[in-house]
């Protein structure tokens, strides 16, 4: 799919296509300072969702971050990506990027899918361009002039007091670095020193602005000063690029600063818009997500348990750590905002009901109390399946062994052949039970085993026959008249002999049976002692196989002593063996099963021994890696806890020192995706215990999350520090001191004070003060009803308490000099000292003076200061 673009769709704020191949053909040092610019530009939007490019032709190859970037830019949602790796997955989520910009009334030219997915720098640039133009560029709007016109009306009036600077053009106007310096001081005077600038120094010039633009206004360095100055012509577009962020960051503080009684409101909704919206969809994530952590509802196969397993490591991996650096983020937006409500002497920042940090806090707590121990929940689940599958298998076994043998047993109690038998034959038939009795006591251990794993499967008992003598009924003696007769020796001796093979064959047989099911069974075992336990018992059955084979010899013998009288007195023997079906050919044959078996169980051991110490290979691994990453975050949070509230150097080197260590958290990442690995290994092998350590997955990755909310915390609240001392011209002296006293009373050592710890600081120092009063302080020091108070909201506190008596004095003082110690000040040295803008801002603020030395035009400063900080304050 092809997307054009027609550069009069957007009132002309495009050059034509064709200049865009000229630029690229004619100077390649542009294509340099493209990239440079627009991957920085890219990065400034991409990092507010937690990510960021290193290529730019290769980092939107996949798609997945151009969509990511058009949602940040645009505040709307995209179609939902593809997430294969395939070439077609990558040409799809580009084409949605480029049909979402071609939504927005830009026609693209020659600019396809398939040339961004190939890594093509030339359509890549010419993509993100059009997208800087439309988002960044287009709604510019100065004096009814827009877009490149209108940007460049807002450059030469923002730049128009200063002589030196005389912006015409996206090029060689900005050369000499002078134009970005004056936006900066026009704006922000306070950061830059402008009459120490030379024109005839670029580089300085250059470094400066872009400095400062990144450290204090939060535009990031998109050029380098070599590369300007270095370029008989740099690159508009570049250029176009870093001008737009800066009439972004002053045009948005222009409109809610302009006015100091503006509605707190009214500056609330703008800088918190785009934070409300982030926390709207994180909430309704939470809010999505704790009911599925809270399904525990058991699958009935292994298969289902298993998914859901692999559901949970997806959510995770993939999932959660997203809406963590969301969560982060979220905090230290609020926390900036309120600071810079609290250095422009405005009221903190109330969300409305449901919409506070404690609201996500809260939910986010809810969620972590629902993830817990689900993952055990999924893996104990999975176990008892595999059991049950276990015992159903065994089961079946055991109950199709028992069935063989119960078969034809009924029908043979049931029958009434005694009625008509002779002395003889009863005599016989006694026998015969009695070998009967035999082997069924030798099965009783089987059906108590069939019982008990049925119950267990919850089955219900399977019909075991209960032989015993009821069954025989009224079976006696009593009910024969026939006298007994006298039957011959020899048979007799026979007849012995036959019962005593009956009666040793019965539980030889049986013994045989157990035998070959306990050689068959299945066995689940997870550590290497329980493998080894079934190979001891092993070997020890396999230490009775001798005796067992001369009981077999025995029974045989008896078989054959019996052929051989037989054959050596012509007995004419009726049928077989009266007491017993079993047949020395079936006791051949189950015992040789049972010698052929013995090897396979030999190698099955040997197989699982092998499988379980490979198992404890993962363990020990595993608990290497943990026992040393678990303290490390553990040193880590207590180390930045310490750099947090110890007073060692300026905030500036705390600063430096909490971003080394972020940088060291950060590259300490892949031991944490190492870990994860040989976890996944361990679920898979179904291994529950890991003797070598005490921690889990999930202990890592708590402490890993905490680690990385921690230190973005920390470095927030150290900026914030900055910004307020800056802002309230605290020494570093006074630092220090609030940090004492902060200290002193943090007596839990939480990094908060709580009420009554607070109450003691400000006793401490003086304060006098009845329930009403401290409650209006708490309100201050506390807007969010929290019951805690934070180094920032205390530093805020005493600097306003120190300080903001003299800001009023700091600015009475000020006018003092620029009226030349004079009572008054008039129009036209309001107008020759500052520039235009601001001096018709003050005029309007101030009274005619009409003391006894007033001139015409004579001005009150006074009433300056009054219509800002109020009589109070003077």
């Amino acid at each position: 799919m092809d997307h054009h673009y027609d550069p009069q769709q957007t009132n002309d704020y495009m050059q034509p296509e064709e200049d865009w191949d000229r630029d690229l053909l004619l100077d390649p040092a542009w294509e340099k300072q493209q990239r440079k610019t627009f991957t920085a530009w890219c990065n400034s939007h991409l990092r507010k969702a937690g990510t960021q490019i290193e290529n730019i032709e290769e980092d939107f190859r996949d798609g997945l971050k151009l969509m990511l970037l058009l949602e940040v830019i645009s505040g709307e949602r995209l179609a939902k990506p593809e997430r294969g790796k395939m070439r077609v997955h990558k040409i799809s989520n580009v084409n949605k990027a480029l049909d979402f910009i071609a939504s927005k009334g830009v026609k693209l030219v020659s600019i396809g899918a398939e040339e961004i997915v190939d890594g093509n720098v030339k359509m890549t640039l010419g993509m993100i361009w059009t997208i800087i133009l439309r988002f960044a560029i287009q709604d510019i709007s100065v004096e009814e002039t827009s877009a490149k016109e209108g940007l460049l009306l807002w450059c030469q009036r923002k730049t128009a007091p200063y002589k030196n600077v005389n912006i015409q053009n996206f090029h060689i106007s900005w050369k000499d670095g002078l134009g970005f310096c004056a936006l900066i001081h026009r704006h922000r005077p306070e950061l830059i020193d402008y009459g120490k600038l030379r024109k005839d120094d670029p580089l300085t010039n250059l470094n400066t602005a872009f400095d400062v633009a990144e450290k204090y206004l939060d535009i990031p360095k998109m050029l380098d000063a070599e590369d300007i100055v270095g370029t008989a012509r740099p690159d508009e577009k570049a250029i176009m690029t870093y001008v737009s962020s800066f009439y972004h960051a002053f045009s948005g503080a222009q409109k809610v600063s302009q006015d100091p009684k503006l509605p707190p409101q009214i500056l609330t909704q703008f800088q918190f818009k785009a934070s409300c919206h982030c926390f709207l969809q994180l909430l309704e994530w939470i809010r999505r997500t704790i009911p599925w952590l809270e399904n525990r509802a058991p699958e009935n196969t292994m298969q289902a348990m298993q998914q859901k397993l692999e559901d949970f490591r997806d959510y995770r991996r993939l999932h959660k750590p997203p809406k963590v650096q969301e969560k982060c983020q979220l905090e230290i937006n609020f926390n900036t905002l309120q600071t810079k409500l609290r250095l422009s002497n405005r009221p903190a920042f109330m969300p409305s009901e449901g919409k506070m940090v404690s609201d996500i806090n809260n939910a986010w707590g809810g969620l972590e109390q629902a993830e817990k121990g689900y993952e055990e929940w999924l893996l104990n689940e999975i176990r008892r399946l595999e059991r049950l599958d276990h015992l159903a298998e065994k089961f079946r076994q055991k109950a199709s062994i028992h069935e063989s043998w119960t078969d034809g047993k009924e029908a043979m109690l049931q029958q009434k052949d005694y009625e008509t038998a002779t002395l003889s034959e009863i005599k016989a038939l006694l026998k015969k039970h009695e070998a009967f009795e035999s082997d069924l006591a030798a099965h009783q251990d089987r059906v108590e085993q069939i019982a008990a794993i049925a119950q267990e499967l919850k089955y219900g008992t399977p019909k075991i026959c209960d032989y015993s003598y009821q069954a025989w009924g009224g079976r006696s003696m009593g009910t024969f008249d026939s006298p007994a007769q006298r039957t011959e020796k020899l048979l007799e001796t026979i007849d012995q002999l036959y019962l005593e093979y009956a009666k040793r064959a019965a539980p030889f047989n049986n013994w045989m049976e157990g035998a070959m099911e306990d050689l068959q069974d299945t066995f689940i075992v997870h550590t290497i002692e329980e493998i080894q336990g079934l190979t001891t018992a092993h070997e020890q059955f396999k230490a009775t196989l001798p005796d067992a084979d001369k009981e077999r010899q025995a029974i045989l013998g008896i078989h054959n002593e019996v052929s051989k009288i037989v054959q050596t007195y012509h007995v004419n023997m009726a049928g077989t063996n009266p007491y017993t079906t079993i047949t020395p050919q079936e006791i051949n044959g189950k015992w040789e099963h049972v010698r052929q078996l013995v090897p396979r169980r030999d190698q099955a051991l040997m197989e699982e021994h092998a499988r379980q110490q490979q198992n404890e290979r993962l363990r020990k691994q595993f608990g290497a890696q943990a026992n040393v990453i678990g303290p490390w975050i553990q040193t880590k949070m207590e180390e930045i806890g310490r750099i947090s509230i110890e007073m060692h150097g300026t905030l500036e080197d705390q600063l430096n020192h909490l971003r080394q260590y972020e940088k060291s958290i950060v590259n300490y990442k892949p031991k944490i995706d190492q870990l994860e690995g040989d976890h996944q290994q361990i679920q898979e092998a179904l291994i529950f215990d890991n003797k070598h350590t005490n921690y889990t997955m999930e202990h890592i990755r708590v402490g890993w999350e905490q680690l990385l909310t921690t230190i973005a915390r920390t470095i927030n609240e150290v900026e914030n520090q900055i910004l307020t001392r800056d802002a309230k011209g605290i020494s570093q002296e006074q630092m220090n001191e609030f940090r004492a006293s902060f200290n002193h009373f943090d007596r839990k050592k939480t990094g908060m004070m709580d009420c009554e710890d607070f109450r003691a600081c400000l006793i401490s120092m003086g304060y006098n003060m009845g329930e009403a009063e401290f409650a209006r302080i708490m309100s201050i020091v506390d807007p969010n009803r929290m019951g805690v108070v934070t180094f920032q909201a205390f530093i805020d506190f005493m600097s306003r308490e120190t300080a903001d008596t003299d800001t009023a004095d700091q600015v009475m003082a000020s006018f003092k000099i620029l009226a030349g110690d004079k009572n008054y000040i008039t129009v036209d040295e309001l107008r020759r000292e500052l520039p235009p803008d601001q001096a018709e801002y003050c005029i309007a603020r101030m009274a005619p003076y009409n003391g006894r030395d007033a001139v015409p035009g004579a001005l009150d400063y006074m009433s300056f200061s009054t219509a800002l900080y109020g009589e109070s304050d003077l």
